[in-house]
């Protein structure tokens, strides 16, 4: 059965490290005939309380987006040890009012690249302990902390022999959690 993922990209940049990740996970032979959405972060003011009572219109697409989908792939950088400012920023959005999260029981899968070894692995930790508060059912193993280099992916965007059989794996338990869930 088609999946419909929400992908939730940490990093504003066009050209970030985990937009491209995010792009060709997405492209991956175990990704096809699943719908993938990417959901536009940038575009959500900063959180306000006072605002509850008429979501700004980003974060109602947000919802929307995320409401529609079977489950959320979220692809993140590491800031400072944590998770982006603008990650944590659509979380909360998505989250409020309370008793309305778009997010309670969506399946989620949480990956992520940089240029150290130890990758992304405190952002992911952090934002693995918010999606536990939202209820998230989220993906425990394989954990996938990549370290990005100019040769992960090739010069269409498709990733390398190498890695592809790991990240194809990644992908495919991650739609089995969804799957899971969605019944």
């Amino acid at each position: 059965m088609p999946l419909k993922i929400a992908v939730v990209v940490g990093s504003l940049r066009a050209g970030s490290f985990n937009r491209q990740l995010a792009g060709a996970l997405v492209r991956l032979p175990v990704a096809s005939g699943h719908a993938f959405t990417f959901a536009d972060i940038g575009a959500l003011p900063l959180y306000n309380q006072d605002d509850d009572a008429d979501q700004p219109q980003p974060a109602k697409a947000l919802k929307t987006l995320v409401s529609g989908s079977d489950g959320v792939l979220f692809v993140t950088p590491e800031y400072n040890r944590s998770m982006p400012g603008v990650l944590k920023n659509a979380l909360d959005h998505g989250s409020r009012p309370y008793g309305t999260s778009c997010w309670a029981g969506k399946p989620a899968g949480v990956i992520g690249t940089s240029q150290g070894k130890a990758a992304t692995a405190l952002a992911q930790q952090h934002l693995r302990n918010v999606l536990a508060y939202l209820d998230m059912p989220t993906l425990g193993q394989p954990e996938a902390f990549v370290q990005w280099s100019d040769g992960l992916l090739t010069g269409e965007g498709a990733v390398v022999e190498g890695s592809a059989k790991f990240l194809n794996g990644w992908m495919e338990a991650f739609l089995k959690l969804v799957e899971a869930h969605s019944g």
